[in-house]
Order: C-alpha cells, then sequence, then structure tokens
C-alpha cells in the first residue's frame, strides 16, 4: 500500500482544481466562485500541484 495516501490527494487535488478552474471561468453557474478571476488562477494552480503529487506517488510505488 505503499504510495497510496500521496495518489489519493494527488488525485483529489487535480479534480478540485479542474473544478475551481471551470467556476472561476464562469462555466459552472450557482456558485459564489462563478466568473471570479481568482479561482480561475487558483485552479490550475492546485491541480498542477496534484499532479507533481501524483508523479511523486507513483514513483514511490515503483521502488520495490
Amino acid at each position: 500500500m505503499r504510495g497510496w495516501l500521496s495518489l489519493t490527494l494527488g488525485l483529489l487535488a487535480v479534480v478540485i482544481g479542474a473544478v475551481w478552474t471551470v467556476q472561476g471561468l464562469g462555466y459552472v453557474s450557482g456558485s459564489l466562485m462563478t466568473d471570479e478571476r481568482i479561482w480561475a488562477v487558483l485552479g490550475p494552480l492546485v491541480s498542477l500541484g496534484g499532479l507533481v503529487v501524483l508523479w511523486f506517488g507513483l514513483r514511490s510505488r515503483r521502488r520495490t
């Protein structure tokens, strides 16, 4: 079960970042985050951080 926590957290960060991005760009309505530029900027940063965590998680699982 090596690396599962980092894989899970990385995937969660990628999904949350993607949702924040589309809300910030105004594609998803009904939220306080809709059409707010800050979420359109923070979303990709969170997704990128999630991809980095996923990469480290995958590297730690390959090493045995």
